[in-house]
């Protein structure tokens, strides 16, 4: 076995490691039995894990669980004390400050207060200048990528795959950029049914093998929109970027996906932290290139 296909080998293992968390994050997950999963000693697959992963199993679970916290506490009205139980905490108090040690404020908090909710605020008052846009061109962009179908919150599973596999297949470049592709409207489509991929830059010249596919971003007008919070708290941003910001732009949206450009990584800094650039896809103006006039500024 060459070098290349043990190391493939082995992110496959880990890859079956990974889905099995996201499939039972509300329910308990043990050590041994995640060894089992990897198919490895369970005296050395852990250390095999961090090694590889550049983070503890524990670590994993814990913002993995955080997450969907999150995204729960942004999103619904379920209880803080049904999330708490969910995220594998026995005792609120205990989730409270796990959550807080995270994601800076405590639960409550969070819910009336964070990044969402400054968005539900803008949308309600049709408020169009409340967080600036900008429309840029941009240059076709080839990437690679793995296909993921499922909750869009759960695309971090796709990246994880992504990344094992340019390292396996040497196609990781210096400095590659994190790219979210995502194909259908979480509104009308049904969450298990929901396409994207998992993007990045690659190597000049790659010839990527499954489960690498290769993606293409049409160039061309986009409105750009840079979010900072957690990834949880997005489907506000969205609501008010394709529900307030384009009707008043005098713009009307391409027939293309949007995309995320990920500028930090959750490993990295705290979720309050994380920068994306939301890119919407736009038809080309009559007068491209200058600013567009807003809805109703415009000549009879």
């Amino acid at each position: 076995m060459t070098m290349n296909s043990s190391t493939q080998l082995y992110e496959a293992r880990l890859n079956r490691v990974v889905d099995h968390i996201y499939a039972n994050l509300d329910d308990t997950i043990t050590i041994e039995n995640l060894a089992e999963v990897a198919c490895l000693s369970p005296y050395h697959w852990h250390r095999i894990y961090t090694a590889m992963r550049g983070e503890t199993i524990a670590t994993t679970i814990r913002r993995l669980r955080l997450l969907r916290a999150a995204e729960r506490l942004a999103n619904s009205a379920m209880a803080i004390r049904e999330i708490a139980g969910l995220a594998g905490y026995s005792a609120v108090e205990a989730f409270g400050r796990a959550f807080k040690d995270a994601y800076g404020s405590a639960p409550a908090e969070y819910r009336a207060r964070g990044s969402h909710a400054a968005f539900a605020r803008a949308e309600a008052r049709g408020d169009e200048t409340a967080f600036p846009v900008l429309i840029e061109p941009a240059s076709a962009l080839q990437l690679v990528g793995v296909a993921h179908r499922g909750s869009y919150m759960q695309i971090d599973q796709a990246f994880g795959t992504l990344f094992g596999a340019l390292a396996a297949q040497s196609l990781l470049g210096t400095g590659p950029r994190m790219i979210g592709l995502f194909m259908d409207d979480p509104d009308l489509v049904p969450q298990e049914a929901l396409r994207s991929i998992a993007c990045a830059t690659a190597a000049p010249g790659a010839s990527p093998a499954p489960p690498l596919v290769t993606t293409t971003i049409a160039g061309g007008a986009h409105a750009r929109l840079r979010y900072k919070g957690p990834y949880a708290d997005m489907r506000g941003a969205y609501r008010w970027l394709m529900g307030v910001w384009l009707p008043a732009s005098g713009r009307e949206a391409a027939n293309a996906p949007i995309f995320e450009e990920y500028l930090n990584n959750p490993r990295d800094v705290a979720p309050t932290e994380l920068l994306t650039d939301i890119y919407l896809p736009l038809q080309p103006a009559d007068n491209e290139g200058q600013p567009a006039m807003p809805a109703g500024f415009g000549p009879p």
